[in-house]
């Protein structure tokens, strides 16, 4: 059995024809489904403190667009303290702990990897 539809797509309307094959399925009511639910987002991990204080790693590989903090700065835990640009894009790096700025180990424009420690905040 063919049956005439009309169906409306981006503010234009069309008439489809189409053909019902078991009008067994065209009566059953379509069974909800449920959306599957979102994951839950991961939780940083936290720095591990080293001695002497605890490392800020870089979260990617690109160059040091920015340093935003200087060496006997304090900041807060989750404050951004530098921005890596990778493929054009400025990604910001945040103090994974409260404490003081001991040391900067990279300069502006510096290339660093994934991982690579940045500074250390104690």
């Amino acid at each position: 059995m063919k049956k005439t539809v009309r169906i409306s797509f981006e503010g234009k309307t069309y008439d489809v024809e189409v053909e019902v094959l078991d009008s067994a399925v065209a009566a059953a009511p379509a069974a909800p489904v449920a959306a599957p639910a979102a994951p839950a987002p991961a939780a940083a991990p936290a720095a591990a403190p080293v001695a002497g204080g605890t490392e800020v790693k870089s979260p990617l590989a690109g160059s040091v667009f920015k340093l935003k903090v200087n060496v006997g700065d304090t900041v807060a835990a989750n404050q951004e303290v530098a921005v890596i640009e990778a493929l054009k894009m400025e990604n910001p790096v945040v103090a994974p702990c409260a404490g003081k700025v001991t040391s900067i180990s990279v300069k502006e424009t510096d290339t660093v990897t994934d991982g690579q420690v940045l500074m250390t905040i104690a």
